[in-house]
């Protein structure tokens, strides 16, 4: 299952679940059981009484999570050609009721967001009531690179950012700090990666019957203030107003262009950006432009469904596959896009991205 719980005694009695991310060698990636798995805990910890508090961490030194399974699902892509897997819709259905339940969980929810922090693992941790980023942090979309779409609640994160920044984050899959985080409202605190087990044991000492909010509060930003010497240089809004200028465009294949020209560039983060562009999926790019756009105006439970109408799509289309194939699996890092050229995408090819591939009520119609 690759995920483990405990639960632990404070002194006043109330417990402390703890959920734990346990895939180290494939950097705590969730598969379809760890999700479950996760989900049910989580609703039962929710319904229980004396759970006063949640963390969800994930174990090894190099990442909270950095995403989905995506080899399996691919694997049953290939298995249906032009259809959708039976596991992709059982998959992404799992992961987006889990996002949601985290965005709406009851209680505190704690997530200790170390190392990489990437797709699938941001979506767990941009719903969380508290969100602790360290030193080692390293937030990012990368779905540019595999012909996916930063999905996760990615269009509700990433639409809300101020400026571009979130069209940015999207279509150049640029890691950012824990600075970063906290400047863009992406983290909520900051403490050093060794001061988990202190977070751990402070959260133990308190009285969870008076004012827990207040307690709470005290203690981390107590733990935070201990940190702070070691909080990183921001990044990305020293840059905003030069990347809202490079992306004040009509259209996508415009801001294309205007990303990939910067290849050469001398500021090391721009000219990153661009060359992860140029050598990612088109199609992608399309549909973080229309994701983004659309998901301005819509509630979280509406995001989560547009998505997964995304997702269901992409799993039809040849771009999800090949880019995991050579990203991923051959690592020849080069994929064979089926639409090379971002300007000649057909309309009908990204807005079928947004039809339902089903009958009936929209699958995810309880959130």
């Amino acid at each position: 299952m690759n995920v483990t719980f405990e639960e632990r005694v404070s002194r006043h009695g109330a417990r402390i679940g703890i959920a734990s991310l346990d895939a180290e060698q494939s950097l705590n990636a969730l598969s379809l059981s760890m999700l479950e798995a996760l989900d049910a805990k989580l609703h039962a910890w929710a319904e229980d009484p004396a759970i006063a508090c949640v963390i969800l961490r994930g174990n090894g030194p190099k990442a909270f999570c950095a995403g989905g399974d995506v080899r399996r699902l691919v694997d049953a892509c290939r298995e249906h050609p032009g259809q959708v897997p039976p596991l992709a819709g059982r998959f992404f259905a799992d992961e987006y009721r889990l996002d949601h339940r985290i965005h709406t969980y009851p209680k505190p929810l704690i997530c200790w967001a170390h190392g990489y922090v990437l797709g699938g693992g941001l979506g767990l941790m941009q719903g969380a009531g508290i969100r602790i980023v360290t030193p080692s942090s390293r937030l990012a979309m990368p779905e540019i690179n595999i012909g996916l779409y930063p999905d996760v609640g990615g269009s509700w994160f990433l639409s809300r950012l101020p400026g571009k920044l979130g069209l940015f984050l999207g279509l150049t899959a640029t890691q950012i700090n824990a600075h970063d985080a906290l400047n863009l409202g992406l983290a909520d605190r900051f403490l050093r990666d060794e001061q988990q087990d202190e977070l751990i044991q402070g959260l133990l000492q308190l009285n969870w019957q008076e004012q827990p909010a207040m307690q709470l509060n005290s203690l981390l930003k107590a733990m935070e203030h201990e940190a702070n010497q070691q909080l990183p240089e921001a990044q990305l809004l020293t840059r905003r107003s030069i990347i809202d200028n490079l992306l004040d465009v009509a259209d996508l294949p415009s801001a294309w262009r205007a990303i990939s020209a910067l290849q050469n560039d001398s500021d090391p983060l721009l000219s990153r950006a661009a060359k992860t562009l140029a050598a990612g999926c088109p199609l992608t790019a399309h549909l973080v432009w229309q994701q983004i756009k659309r998901a301005k105006h819509l509630s979280l439970a509406q995001v989560f469904q547009m998505e997964y109408t995304m997702s269901l799509n992409s799993c039809r289309h040849p771009e999800f596959p090949e880019g995991v194939r050579a990203r991923l699996i051959d690592k020849d890092n080069a994929p064979r896009w089926h639409w090379p050229d971002v300007a000649n995408i057909p309309e009908a090819v990204i807005e079928a991205h947004f039809q339902p591939t089903w009958e009936g009520p929209h699958p995810l119609a309880g959130l």
